[in-house]
């Protein structure tokens, strides 16, 4: 185990400071905020109903990307293009509310309206990617058919997971609105 003092050639000690093991502290004036002093994390979120919708599309989601994949037909690219992209918004979402950022960074965002637009255009976006997905795959016979079906089937389990997030965005927003 090493020291936190070296000794040099010549006998004398230095300090070892430039040890790539040593993390560097930040020190901020006193009259600077911290910005990253609001983030907390934040589970108990995750045991509401917006909390619960949210892991469920995440997981519905990944159902959906291992069903569909590889994209046979262009079908399955447009839908395996939804899936994968609602997927990035929603973990988004999810480190935004476990990390509490939206409370950190105290910025003129109307946060629920702005989810509640994402949620919305997902949800529509995976109606058209299942419908898509369903009417080419149910004419095809090959062996991938059974697992593209499977992703059309949960597609329209996420479309209804993801309208079900806009339904309790939209009260929230509602009610914010009217206070």
């Amino acid at each position: 185990m090493m020291s936190e003092t070296a000794v040099t050639m010549d006998g004398s000690s230095n300090n070892a400071s430039n040890n790539p093991r040593q993390v560097p502290t930040v020190k901020t004036e006193p009259g600077q905020p911290n910005p990253l002093a609001g983030i907390r994390l934040n589970v108990p979120y995750f045991k509401t109903i917006p909390g619960i919708i949210k892991l469920v599309q995440l997981g519905l989601g990944i159902i959906c990307m291992s069903c569909a994949s590889p994209a046979h037909v262009g079908a399955s690219h447009w839908f395996l293009f939804v899936a994968v992209t609602a997927f990035i918004a929603s973990l988004l979402w999810c480190f935004v509310y476990l990390l509490s950022i939206r409370e950190a960074l105290k910025l003129p965002i109307n946060w629920i309206m702005t989810e509640l637009l994402n949620t919305s255009v997902f949800a529509f976006l995976y109606m058209i990617g299942f419908i898509a997905q369903l009417s080419v795959w149910s004419a095809i016979s090959s062996s991938f058919t059974a697992s593209n079906i499977a992703a059309g089937i949960f597609g329209i389990f996420n479309t209804v997971a993801y309208a079900a997030g806009a339904y309790f965005l939209y009260i929230e927003w509602k009610s914010s609105t009217t206070q």
